[in-house]
């Protein structure tokens, strides 16, 4: 990865000098129409979202969720963690000691060795090793729920996670904000635009946060740039270029233990890893190209590349998990700890195609979307580890690497030498061709069919003893749906679609796995009012899933693909002006997700049973929030608050132990001292409850943030 300081200095001077003799991309944010001169010609007014093309809310047969600009303003989210705290169809996940974002939607996580993936403006973007996704220069977030693979590719059933960026708006205006907040956290952001001539726009944000935290030690350092340029070539093609680069400087910290099951034996603020170990580094540096160019007002067509380059690099000493070599499971406040060094590359590349249309035939209507792309991952890993004997060996505590957790010491030991454990590299190739056609045979019925093919082959290369292992496979993902219109502001609908997803490695014989299958079923209702400022949906939705990896009951220490799981769920979500000024989000989940086969897990061999929860995924979610905009001796002013409830999760596989469950609130008022200066407070877990926010086992717990004051100031312009 280059010097962050050179990539800086870079994004600044290009933000400030950048003319436009290289080919860019085409344009997300809409501009208003009225800005078009009426020459009777093609103008694009904005860039229609990728796989998605033209539907208006009403005329889409799955739920979706979009948390706007106001949304986010209104809960003051940082990252994409708090964003989707919104979501109650998202539950937190196993999130690798803070270094990347694992969620599960409708109760399905994906590859728990892996951050989950999200798309940034239709592309894959979330695979790799950047670090937890900042939301600076995120204009919205959208949670596509239900089988998405017909158009978007290998993915999970339960969703998709698409961040829209912050694009040029051919206009000049900044945003400068500041913010102070309770455990010496310190950030700022900015946010620039202008233009060079009538064809150009240019966009600047960038964020810097140094920032203390409730545990002990524990200390972050972040700093991101995100320069964009839109270019008009004439009145129907759009080009838009965006740069993102990020680096992250965070401790790993695997949380605090349960004793026997019991929670809340030490404090949430111990840190019981080493601070000596210094913070990881994580870093991202990502190109994203756009084209799109109408043909006409019916037809238009977009391509588009992506390409991104990240690298996580430290070292952590964190709980050993095997229960033969951890000393606390025998006398309850000895802690055994492994050390580990982590040395991770990934690079992504994603390419695409794709045209989009409508005509009609007499009275019926049709809609087409046609596109190919084609993606490259690569997944480049080191891992090093120094581990204690087995306490039947009569180990010292020095060999354990041990920490009393009621009386830490750090440093009381050396550091122990690290040893090779993994040195490999896997790469995963596919290409996908992808269609989908909606008819309206009437005013009221549509129905939609999708599919899509792909073929893709993995490679994984073990350097460590030169071992190979290749497979390859193409897959047909199909996709319908229907929707009836029953008025103008309502609408009921039902699809089925068919998900896939690779899985890494071989078992015992070195054949490959078969991928994860699934299948979903999904169907509610759609709400508008007739001036748009209030939607609702009610869904309900059943999901299978097959070939999920397990241990190999007949070989100790491999996986077969064998497992099989189940989520059923009903949701509701509300989001709009309810009266004049007074803005309500409900969003409300049930979801029952549980395991369909008895098989051991494939970390460490213990007994999962048919009907067991799956891990860290509530029955009950719900986040409500409201606010309120009014005007006081001529000055703007916005107050609201909001409550967040998560039900019990199971916090470990194979046991009865799980995480409590807990309701958080949270308040804010944001008033305008005088013309584009703003003042804003934020109070998060306003009681100061005690959480739980994801567990991997009783030993990796992580404990969420107490109550948190937040001081924002800024300067529009």
């Amino acid at each position: 990865m280059p010097s962050y300081r050179a990539v800086l200095a870079g994004c600044l001077s290009g933000a400030s000098f950048l003319a436009p003799p290289m080919p860019l991309a085409a344009e997300v944010v809409a501009e208003a129409a009225a800005e078009a001169e009426p020459r009777g010609e093609i103008v694009i007014t904005a860039t229609r979202p990728a796989y998605r093309g033209e539907f208006e809310p009403l005329e889409v047969p799955q739920a979706e969720q979009v948390i706007g600009p106001q949304q986010l303003r209104d809960i003051n989210a940082l990252d994409l963690n708090a964003a989707l705290s919104l979501s109650a169809s998202v539950a937190r996940q196993n999130n690798f000691g803070g270094l990347w974002n694992a969620f599960a939607v409708r109760g399905f996580v994906g590859d728990e060795n892996l951050p989950s993936n999200y798309l940034v403006n239709g592309f894959n973007a979330g695979r790799g090793f950047a670090g937890p996704r900042d939301l600076s220069g995120i204009e919205a977030v959208e949670i596509l729920k239900g089988p998405r693979a017909a158009l978007f590719g290998r993915g999970e059933p339960g969703g998709t996670i698409n961040l829209v960026t912050k694009r040029p708006k051919f206009d000049s205006a900044g945003e400068i904000r500041l913010l102070g907040g309770s455990f010496d956290t310190w950030r700022a952001d900015a946010d620039l635009q202008t233009t060079l001539g009538d064809a150009v726009g240019v966009r600047f944000v960038g964020f810097y946060e140094d920032a203390g935290s409730f545990r002990d030690t524990v200390e972050t350092e972040r700093l991101g740039v995100m320069p964009s340029v839109a270019v008009k070539l004439g009145d129907a093609t759009r080009i838009v270029y965006e740069l993102e680069y990020a680096r992250q400087e965070i401790p790993f910290d695997r949380g605090v233990v349960a004793i026997n099951g019991e929670l809340g034996l030490i404090p949430r603020s111990r840190f019981l890893g080493e601070p000596g170990e210094g913070p990881n580094v994580a870093e991202v540096l990502g190109h994203q190209l756009e084209i799109q160019h109408n043909f006409s007002d019916s037809w238009s067509a977009l391509v588009g590349v992506n390409y991104r380059d990240t690298s996580l690099l430290g070292t952590s000493t964190e709980a050993e998990l095997t229960a033969s070599r951890q000393r606390l499971l025998r006398d309850g406040r000895t802690l055994t700890r492994q050390r580990r060094l982590r040395d991770y590359d990934a690079t992504y590349f994603v390419a695409r195609a794709e045209l989009a249309g409508n005509f009609t035939t007499g009275e019926i209507t049709h809609r087409v979307l046609i596109g190919a792309d084609t993606d490259r991952f690569e997944n480049d890993q080191v891992f090093l580890r120094a581990r204690g004997p087995t306490l039947a060996s009569n180990p010292t505590e020095q060999q354990l690497q041990a920490i009393d957790i009621f009386a830490p010491v750090y440093g009381r030991f050396p550091l122990a030498t690290l040893t090779p454990l993994t040195d490999q590299v896997e790469v995963q190739k596919a290409t996908g061709l992808y269609a989908q056609y909606q008819i309206g045979l009437s005013e009221a019925f549509e129905l939609r069919v999708g599919g899509r093919y792909d073929d893709y082959d993995q490679r994984l290369t073990n350097r460590a003893n030169g071992r190979v292992r290749q497979a390859g496979e193409s897959r047909f993902s199909p996709q319908v749906g229907a929707v009836w219109r029953a008025t103008p502001q309502l609408s009921v609908y039902a699809t089925y679609g068919e998900n896939f997803r690779p899985l890494s490695g071989a078992d015992f014989a070195g054949n490959p796995f078969d991928p994860n299958q699934s299948e979903s079923l999904e169907g509610g209702i759609k709400y508008a009012s007739a001036n748009g400022r209030l939607t609702a949906t009610a869904s309900v939705f059943s999901i299978n899933q097959s070939n999920i990896l397990v241990a190999d009951p007949a070989n100790a220490g491999f996986t077969i693909a064998a497992g099989e799981a189940r989520s059923r769920g009903f949701e509701f979500d509300l989001e709009g002006e309810i009266a004049e000024g007074l803005d309500l989000w409900v969003s409300y989940a049930y979801v029952d997700a549980e395991t369909r086969a008895e098989v051991a897990d494939p970390d460490f061999g213990k007994l999962i049973r048919a009907g067991d929860r799956l891990l860290n995924v509530p029955e009950h979610t719900l986040n409500v929030q409201l606010a309120y905009s009014t005007r006081i001796a001529d000055r703007d002013l916005r107050l609201g608050g909001g409550v967040q409830h998560v039900g019990e999760r199971l916090g470990e596989v194979g046991t009865a132990f799980e995480l409590p469950d807990y309701t958080l609130a949270r308040l804010f008022a944001e008033t305008e001292l005088t013309e584009g200066v703003r003042l804003r407070v934020d109070i998060d877990n306003l009681f100061d409850t005690t959480w739980y926010a994801n567990s991997f086992s009783q030993l990796w717990v992580q404990p969420g943030t107490p109550r948190n004051v937040r001081v924002t100031g800024s300067f529009a312009f």
